[in-house]
């Protein structure tokens, strides 16, 4: 597999393609024409054959999580969880930016599945020039007609607000965001009840990914078949790889899921000159790290589970032998600390003893039992946290010890980080 599938990125090198017209001249809008005029209960089972799985780091079936919803005279709500910010996942912002009808496209088509008249874009605070963005899309679909009442001479109501975040990663989380969306702390909810029961307000919520919504348009104008054509059997469609780190050409390369990290680094461009691959993450920082004997793992969400990580959010973080291990995971740690939101103790204490510790053996201060002391205390975080922010920290430090072992103990055995900080470009580094 060599080609990529540009779909969702197809129109992003276009001066227009974030405007309305530069949508509509790409055949943006027809979908919805389509799918107003199916029913809903049609529109669901489509999306379910197509195959597409939550591209926002689970995947969970898109279609079954519709299903759920009841039909019980209730106000329904569709949220799309575009609270980017997991280290390394870089590709619901550009999407958004480069193309936000899409987006708008996909929640029409999705709440008419649903039977929901209320939608709302949960937006990270921090990229107000993305928010600006939508705002702008948004009033140009309310104008043509898009959103608001009838919309186009459908008896279809839907009115879609951009809401801005506080810039919490927590409120990725989708029962956070609920409670955030609301005017509350952002704090995980206990479930159940799920969402699809007792979401927003009360009331009957999907949670969307922006990639995932962005994918309705496309499953409806060309078909199910389609869609299930690409990828793999359980892991069907396209997707976003984002590449960042260590490699020539960093960027958003739409692919089939399936493909292999070694052919998108034939891509793009490889590692940079002079250089060899050390590790790299599958899916965010938030997944255990894989090594060079990864690289023709496919990348679906089958196979990287049982190589021992998780798909996540394709973000392709790219680490080549400059970089310290140790001090990876400590940045990790350090952001995982910072955004904790404390509410149980797991999480809250454990991250913070990560960071203290991850310290002290950066700077080649612990000893060999620091490591299997760390091995414990992540088993008390797995599986104990309220959320999967106190599963996502253990990653990283299980995974490196693992992986890395000698390297942990090279720093004891020489007092010290043994890399040169000015060896990597990241996090600070000089420009070798």
């Amino acid at each position: 597999m060599t080609t990529l599938t540009p779909i969702l990125t197809r129109e992003w090198d276009k001066a227009d393609s974030f405007t309305r017209e530069g949508y509509e001249r790409a055949g943006g809008y027809r979908a919805l024409r389509t799918a107003l005029a199916m029913p809903p209960d049609d529109i669901i089972q489509a999306v379910k054959d197509s195959g597409l799985r939550g591209r926002g780091g689970a995947g969970f079936p898109t279609g079954m999580k519709w299903g759920f919803i009841p039909q019980d005279g209730k106000p329904h709500y569709l949220v799309v969880n575009a609270d980017e910010s997991e280290p390394g996942t870089c590709k619901d912002i550009p999407l958004m930016m480069a193309n936000p009808h899409v987006l708008i496209e996909g929640i029409v088509i999705s709440s008419f599945a649903i039977r929901a008249n209320h939608a709302f874009i949960y937006v990270r605070g921090e990229v107000l020039h993305v928010i600006r963005r939508l705002q702008q899309a948004v009033a140009e679909a309310y104008e043509a007609g898009y959103l608001g009442r009838d919309i186009l001479g459908s008896g279809f109501d839907l009115e879609l607000v951009v809401h801005s975040g506080a810039g919490a990663y927590i409120c990725g989380e989708e029962t956070a965001l609920l409670d955030s969306l609301e005017g509350y702390r952002g704090q995980p909810r206990l479930k159940p009840p799920f969402p699809a029961v007792a979401g927003l307000y009360g009331g009957p919520t999907v949670i969307n990914n922006v990639e995932s919504i962005s994918s309705v348009p496309s499953i409806i104008e060309n078909g199910a078949d389609w869609f299930a054509a690409m990828g793999t059997e359980k892991s069907q469609g396209y997707g976003i790889f984002s590449l960042s780190g260590h490699v020539t050409k960093p960027g958003q390369y739409e692919a089939p899921l399936g493909i292999t990290l070694r052919e998108l680094l034939d891509m793009a461009g490889g590692i940079r000159s002079g250089h060899r691959l050390k590790f790299w993450t599958p899916g965010g920082s938030s997944t255990p790290i894989f090594t060079d004997e990864h690289l023709d793992v496919p990348l679906d969400f089958e196979s990287v589970g049982a190589a021992g990580s998780m798909l996540g959010t394709r973000a392709l973080q790219i680490f080549d032998e400059t970089t310290c291990v140790v001090r990876a995971v400590l940045r990790w740690s350090e952001f995982y600390a910072h955004e904790s939101c404390g509410k149980c103790t797991p999480c809250r204490e454990g991250t913070y003893w990560y960071k203290q510790m991850l310290k002290r053996l950066e700077a080649g201060q612990g000893e060999e039992k620091d490591l299997e002391t760390l091995l414990d205390l992540s088993d008390n975080i797995l599986g104990r946290s309220f959320c999967a922010l106190g599963d996502g920290a253990t990653s990283p430090v299980v995974s490196s010890i693992k992986l890395f072992r000698d390297e942990y103990l090279q720093h004891f055995e020489q007092g010290g980080c043994p890399f040169d900080p000015a060896a990597s470009t990241l996090w600070g580094g000089g420009s070798k």
